[in-house]
């Protein structure tokens, strides 16, 4: 609300300067003193740039201060760490000469507004200013730019192969993930076999599909290295962690993937934020239709022993679908009941 009441206050203010110097501008021309007008106008011009100048200077660092923790959020990954690092480097790198340059910018109109007496210094080239500003930039550019394809080059290469592997699925509107189970494997899936219960299309003819299971939340090991496998079912979706650092378009027809150690726990962020009400959460930042500000899905961030025994709880989604065991080839059936944990005396 304060954000807001003073928004107002500066339009208000901002609209009261420029019809005070309307009105004068209208008076002098009525009096035929042209002349007059424009140095008139030139000091009230460059008195209000210098203004200008000072005021945005500091709301805008009075607000990036005040709302600073609504924008920089706490980091919840090991590559966040790096990630935030190079945009802050960045952000110095190119705030400072943006700084400077309206600095100069707004203080060279106060400073050489018009003069009947002064003339410009006019010089038509100078080979030494082009060179500096032209190969300084180029290498300060160039060497953020090798550090940043250095990192994403890390964080979307090949994943440690002890990584926690989960497959994500977007579709409107709404985010399904599925765990491999105790073989540690995810079963293919076609999208032909998709239907109103089997949202990812698991193929259970590879028997590596028959102990997969499907959480209705994201749960996550902390400190083991997690490959997202990602994919959507119909549009474009994306899937958009803030606190891990995580960002990674679902595109239908073509997986994605991301990896990533989360570094604190659900418990441990809520201690550190000092709301007993935190949950991490994967949003879509990609605008899918009219409910897609319904994709939300709940992230729980477990320490690795509980982690295990989260899953250790969990049951085949083909468990709690028998009647997909009729669309299993016969001679497999037997085999996917021991699979899922089910008993053969209910075949």
């Amino acid at each position: 609300m304060m954000n807001l009441v003073l928004i107002v206050g500066g339009l208000l203010v901002l609209t009261i300067i420029i019809a005070l110097v309307r009105v004068s501008s209208l008076i002098s021309v009525a009096r035929k003193e042209r002349t007059k007008i424009d140095k008139s106008s030139n000091k009230v011009n460059g008195l209000l740039m210098l203004i200008f100048l000072i005021v945005s200077g500091v709301v805008t660092i009075w607000y990036s201060i005040s709302t600073f923790d609504d924008y920089n959020l706490p980091i919840a990954s090991e590559h966040g760490l790096e990630t935030d690092r190079l945009f802050w480097i960045t952000m110095v790198i190119t705030g400072f000469i943006f700084v400077l340059t309206n600095i100069l910018l707004f203080y060279f109109s106060f400073r050489y507004q018009y003069n009947e007496d002064r003339r410009a210094y006019f010089f038509p080239d100078n080979n030494k200013l082009e060179i500096i500003w032209t190969v300084v930039p180029a290498i300060v550019l160039t060497l953020l730019v090798i550090v940043g394809i250095s990192t994403w080059n890390d964080i979307t290469g090949k994943a440690p192969k002890d990584s926690e592997v989960i497959e994500i699925m977007g579709f409107q509107f709404a985010w399904v993930t599925r765990y491999p189970g105790k073989d540690n494997k995810l079963g293919n899936y076609n999208y032909r076999l998709i239907d109103a219960e089997n949202l990812f299309g698991l193929d259970f003819s590879d028997r590596n599909a028959h102990d997969d299971f499907m959480p209705r939340e994201l749960h996550l090991p902390k400190g083991k290295p997690v490959l997202l496998k990602i994919r959507a079912r119909d549009v474009i979706h994306s899937v958009f962690a803030p606190h891990f650092r995580l960002k990674m378009d679902a595109v239908p027809g073509m997986p994605t993937q991301f990896w990533f150690v989360p570094i604190k726990t659900t418990e441990e962020m809520r201690v550190e934020t000092g709301n007993d009400e935190f949950n991490y959460e994967i949003a879509c930042t990609e605008l899918c239709g009219k409910g897609h500000f319904t994709m939300r899905l709940l992230v729980i961030v477990h320490e690795l022993e509980d982690y295990e025994k989260w899953k250790a709880t969990q049951q085949p989604w083909l468990a709690k679908n028998p009647d997909y065991i009729s669309k299993i080839p016969e001679e497999m059936r037997e085999l996917a009941m021991i699979n899922a944990g089910i008993s053969l005396d209910e075949k």
